[in-house]
């Protein structure tokens, strides 16, 4: 028993409590930390360990060879340009870095790689991911002018435009997402794992919420600007009692669902999840199982994310008629026709009907 006046005994009690009561939150589960008592991280990759290098490995396989043959396409070829076909062309080279960057994020994934490597790696990733939707905004926008405001002149049908506000959109991302270089990840065991769940102060998760919100105002317009498009095209005259019109325009508004069907399958999941997941970091969700949940979630949108590198040359497809003859000689074998089609100086939108 202690006396009332020992102070040395009444400390030892009281360390005794609080190592008694902190084994008995780690027991019930209560531990938000997300480090175990050896202080490694505690929130793992489970199912994704054996999942995510293989499919990684297939996105980048097939995302190299179909954007190696949209670079030739929209390269190497001799054809009047528009503004559209130079966010088309951006767009292809932000597809085809991002591929170049997944087999190191495979090779690195859950590992204690270098830091600053790791760094990198994820920055790159990113401004890549963002300059794909920005571009395919940009492609939508240019459409949407072109349809339903045809007789409108703007500087955003000019090609000079176009490139310039294509080297603005890289020149922000590139500074904006550098600003995530400066900061210090290292303060926690999960900090030290490559592309794993990693714990954000105030300020890197304002900034990701910040993304966030651009995505959501950028994927409201989109939404807008595609319900014109289909809208409009409804309406148009193509030949009303010619059934081959009728059909013709019938696939146009196919068509027209496929930008905004790809945008939305790869990049709306992974924006949803984001949410909470950057709350997570930020400990404003602190239940361990949330975390790790969240974290698989993120992991697996992130993932299709990295899939619209594989689905934006279906884009190309619907969207330019060289491209979509050039793929299609290349299937056949008939590499001198797709040469010679591919040296033609067409514009790569033609027509309202190319869409």
């Amino acid at each position: 028993m202690c006396r009332p006046c020992d102070s040395a005994c009444v400390s030892a009690v009281g360390t005794r409590l609080n190592t008694t009561v902190s084994g008995t939150m780690m027991e019930l589960g209560v531990n938000t930390s997300g480090v175990d008592v050896n202080g490694n991280c505690e929130i793992h990759d489970g199912i994704l360990t054996p999942t995510l290098p293989i499919l990684y490995s297939i996105i980048c396989f097939f995302g190299l060879v179909s954007n190696t043959m949209t670079i030739f396409v929209f390269f190497l070829r001799k054809h009047s340009d528009s503004s559209m076909a130079v966010y088309m062309r951006h767009l292809a080279i932000a597809d085809f870095l991002l591929v170049l960057c997944l087999p190191m994020r495979v090779y690195y994934h859950n590992s204690q790689g270098p830091f600053y490597v790791c760094k990198v790696l994820g920055i790159f990733f990113y401004v890549n991911m963002y300059a794909s939707i920005l571009f395919l905004s940009l492609i939508s926008l240019d459409r949407y002018l072109k349809i339903i405001k045809p007789v409108w002149v703007l500087r955003i049908h000019r090609v000079r435009w176009s490139h310039r506000a294509s080297f603005l959109v890289w020149t922000s991302l590139v500074l904006g997402m550098s600003l995530f270089f400066l900061r210090n990840d290292r303060q926690q065991p999960c900090d030290r794992i490559c592309f794993h769940f990693h714990h954000k102060g105030l300020l890197g998760g304002l900034a990701n919420l910040t993304m966030v919100a651009f995505f959501c105002a950028t994927f409201i317009l989109f939404l807008c600007f595609y319900a014109s498009i289909t809208t409009k095209v409804r309406t148009m005259s193509l030949g009303n009692r010619d059934p081959k019109a009728q059909r013709k325009k019938s696939r146009v508004v196919r068509k027209t669902f496929v930008v905004p069907v790809i945008f939305t399958l790869c990049f709306l999941p992974y924006h949803l999840v984001r949410v909470p997941y950057v709350l997570a970091q930020m400990d404003l969700i602190q239940a361990l199982d949330s975390k790790q949940i969240l974290h698989i979630l993120n992991e697996l949108t992130l993932l299709l994310s990295s899939l619209n590198s594989c689905l934006d040359p279906i884009i190309y497809y619907f969207l330019s008629c060289t491209y979509r003859r050039t793929i299609l000689c290349a299937l056949q074998g008939q590499f001198k026709t797709m040469y010679a089609v591919n040296s033609r100086r067409i514009s790569i939108n033609q027509s309202i009907t190319e869409i």
